[in-house]
């Protein structure tokens, strides 16, 4: 028997129908992407007026040849050392930009945590715990989700480890 799509809400993305789906609360925020700026995280976090600790960078990485999730603060960088440590690897690197979208079903810049095509590990941030509200991509560039990091760690069945640097 064939599997059904999952029904795309109008003007919805796999990430924010997955939110819906799982009743989960959270706000939208959409702001113009502007294409010459050079880093997605800090563009968001500039168009929302938030904190770029608040504002969470989805990044793909390889950890001993399987891809693994990162979801760490805009206002710093991935600790790749860390991110092998929290999966129970030896090795990590940044994931080929086209296996990242390929896998997960999003582009770059747009890559968010849920409604993936493809369910990878996610390590969460440890430092996403200090805020009642996390804001991470949407599923396009452009537009964020803001949520809780518990509802974000219970959907993505994240680890929390302390995996990004200031």
């Amino acid at each position: 028997m064939a599997k059904k799509p999952k029904k795309q809400q109008p003007g919805g993305t796999p990430a924010t129908v997955a939110l819906t789906e799982a009743g989960v609360p959270y706000t939208v925020h959409a702001y113009e992407h502007d294409p010459s700026h050079p880093s997605y995280g800090e563009e968001a976090a500039e168009a929302m007026g938030v904190s770029p600790e608040r504002v969470f960078k989805t990044l793909v990485a390889d950890v001993d040849g399987g891809l693994v999730v990162a979801v760490v603060p805009v206002a710093g960088s991935l600790d790749l050392k860390a991110l092998a440590t929290a999966v129970g690897g030896k090795r990590a690197a940044m994931a080929d930009p086209a296996a990242a979208e390929r896998t997960t079903g999003y582009v770059r810049g747009g890559i968010s945590p849920l409604g993936q095509r493809k369910r990878l590990r996610t390590v969460l941030d440890a430092s996403a715990s200090a805020h009642a509200t996390i804001c991470v991509s949407a599923g396009r560039r452009g537009l964020e989700v803001e949520l809780s990091p518990a509802d974000l760690a219970q959907l993505t069945e994240a680890v929390s480890a302390p995996v990004g640097r200031a």
